[in-house]
């Protein structure tokens, strides 16, 4: 990763020639930033990395995961796929760039298509969890949605192992610099109160002493 992103970096996790680390950059625009990517220590340096792939959350989405994780519901849906041997999604997030803003930026794919990344938490064999992003064609819906179009052959892929205590330590790091950073906002840009007119406050005052003489 590029030094000014590893500036960004709030947390990291590693997996086997794989990781996945959390980024502070998209905060301002309502989302919360994961960067996947897998490596090869065999190549040359600066030519190690095989996949990259960048997952961006939407602010309320990633909090009410952050709610399942904190009050134990997580846990007992993963607990009940793993009994039943489900191995559908725990948590879906799908996104992308259409086509139309891809030629806009002089990125257009060959084929045409949007761009679609997909990120999925799913019940792992071998640990608690499987956190995987892929990318690869997709088509934007009549709503605007970025629908995969690569079945089970994306042109990226990586799947990251994670222990549940792993991926909470994940999750609750990027949420506790996500509130450090809005509480700075905040401190930075205060809210300032709404300006009535005097005819406003005689209204107002008009109703409170109408609904006083009601009782």
């Amino acid at each position: 990763m590029s030094e000014e992103r590893n500036t960004n970096q709030i947390v990291r996790k590693d997996a086997r020639s794989c990781f996945v680390e959390s980024l502070n950059d998209s905060f301002p625009i309502g989302r919360v930033h994961f960067a996947f990517a897998t490596y090869d220590i065999s190549k040359p340096q600066g030519q190690r990395q095989t996949n990259n792939i960048h997952i961006y959350i939407a602010v309320d989405e990633f909090l009410e995961l952050c709610r399942k994780l904190d009050c134990g519901e997580l846990r007992y849906m993963l607990q009940n796929k793993k009994k039943s041997g489900d191995n559908t999604p725990l948590y879906q997030c799908l996104g992308g760039t259409s086509a139309e803003k891809l030629r806009q930026q002089n990125r257009a794919r060959k084929d045409g298509k949007s761009l679609s990344r997909v990120a999925q938490l799913i019940p792992a064999q071998k640990t608690d969890f499987l956190f995987i992003a892929d990318s690869g064609p997709g088509e934007t819906d009549a709503k605007g949605l970025i629908v995969p179009k690569f079945g089970n052959k994306p042109e990226n892929h990586v799947a990251v192992m994670m222990s549940f205590e792993s991926l909470s330590e994940f999750f609750l790091m990027t949420r506790m610099h996500y509130q450090a950073w809005l509480a700075t906002w905040y401190a930075q840009n205060p809210i300032q109160p709404v300006q009535r007119t005097q005819g406003q406050y005689q209204k107002q005052n008009q109703s409170e002493h109408d609904e006083t003489q009601m009782f």
